[in-house]
């Protein structure tokens, strides 16, 4: 199998043992899951399932950000409990996923059940001189980690703009320089807050993830994923402080997920340009043809979603199930994930055999396709 590696900005072999380690970065629970987030998952659950099929055990662990800015701004906005808010949605994400069929997650850790495990690694970050306290809050220290930039080798001016629109607070008068991330921050009146050496607050984004996937997966984990929009600031932050931390490898292969639009935009809560997964399911279309729309597009590149898509699907399931069951298109199938998760390419292939009259049951099904 081959796959693309973010950090070294090219497709090279992703050959892990038995055992495959994987960390997807998943919701903030303050709103309901739409078609980027389902393709983002769906990718790695392709991913998963041709890993089994070549023999794999896989142990994927997609997290919940159940406490940062994003969950307690709406929190107040609603006049509701975080916690209570983030219940309700993340019921309503796991009876969405479960719908699409997505293999259940090997642990789906809450970042408020990793408070004692973030403290320790605060500590740990400290203790090797890269992090620093100042105005109630500790901050890593981007200068002393000379490899900050390796996931996305972005120029520093670029980085400083990623960070003021994506929750970086470069303008933070507290920090050495713009770059330097939150570890531990204290809490504005009304949050949550929790007892720490350096006084009461709240952890930051980043040090959430990387706690949780250590205390789940070990120090070094074989894949990390999540869409492209993580790239900056928070997966290279997670690896820096990650690495700063221990001196180890954080991420052997960085795999990300390209955005999916909508009107020209990017799908995203602060747009509203949101198509959401319960809201088709509830206008009855098949689980199956939404999922096979989203693995029409190649996952790595960023595209737009028109209905038509969802239309094409429809018929293109209809075509699969009429052909009915079998093994025609296995190997083919086969051969297009292991280049690259070449899921379209995989749909062409089954929609050969299908054409043909031959059943592709078992190629559909390494797709997560139900005929």
């Amino acid at each position: 199998m081959r796959l693309y590696d973010t950090a070294r900005r090219q497709v090279v072999p992703f050959a892990p043992g038995e055992v495959v380690s994987m960390y997807t970065c998943g919701i903030t629970p303050y709103d309901s899951a739409h078609l980027g987030h389902a393709a983002v998952y769906l990718t790695y659950d392709v991913l998963q399932r041709r890993l089994r099929d070549l023999g794999h055990r896989t142990l994927c662990v997609r997290n919940i950000t159940d406490v940062d800015d994003d969950i307690l701004r709406k929190a107040r906005e609603l006049g509701v409990h975080y916690l209570d808010l983030a219940a309700g949605e993340i019921a309503r994400f796991d009876a969405d996923m479960e719908a699409l069929g997505l293999l259940r997650a090997y642990s789906e850790p809450r970042a408020t059940s990793a408070i004692a495990d973030i403290l320790g690694f605060i500590g740990m970050v400290l203790d090797t001189g890269h992090a620093y306290r100042a105005g109630g809050a500790v901050y890593f220290d981007v200068t002393s980690f000379p490899r900050f930039g390796q996931v996305s080798h972005l120029e520093r001016d670029e980085m400083i703009g990623l960070a003021a629109i994506r929750g970086g607070r470069p303008e933070d008068p507290f920090k050495d320089d713009p770059l330097d991330f939150v570890l531990w921050q204290p809490s504005a009146p009304g949050e949550p807050s929790w007892e720490s050496l350096w006084g009461p607050g709240r952890p930051g984004w980043h040090i959430e993830c990387s706690a949780l996937a250590m205390r789940e997966l070990g120090t070094t984990i074989d894949l990390h994923g999540g869409g492209t929009d993580l790239i900056f600031p928070h997966h290279e932050c997670e690896s820096a402080q990650s690495e700063a931390a221990t001196g180890s490898v954080f991420v052997r292969h960085w795999m990300h997920v390209g955005m999916v639009g909508l009107g020209g935009e990017k799908m995203s809560k602060s747009l509203g340009n949101l198509v959401f997964v319960h809201e088709l399911l509830e206008q009855g279309h098949d689980p199956s043809a939404i999922r096979l729309a989203l693995l029409s597009q190649s996952y790595r590149r960023p595209w737009e979603w028109k209905d038509s898509m969802l239309e094409d699907a429809e018929g293109r399931l209809d075509r699969w199930r009429a052909a009915g069951r079998g093994g025609a298109a296995l190997e083919a199938v086969r051969a297009k994930l292991d280049d690259d998760l070449d899921t379209p390419g995989a749909i062409e292939a089954i929609d050969e055999e299908a054409g043909a009259g031959r059943g592709v049951g078992e190629a559909a099904s390494l797709l997560g396709v139900r005929l």
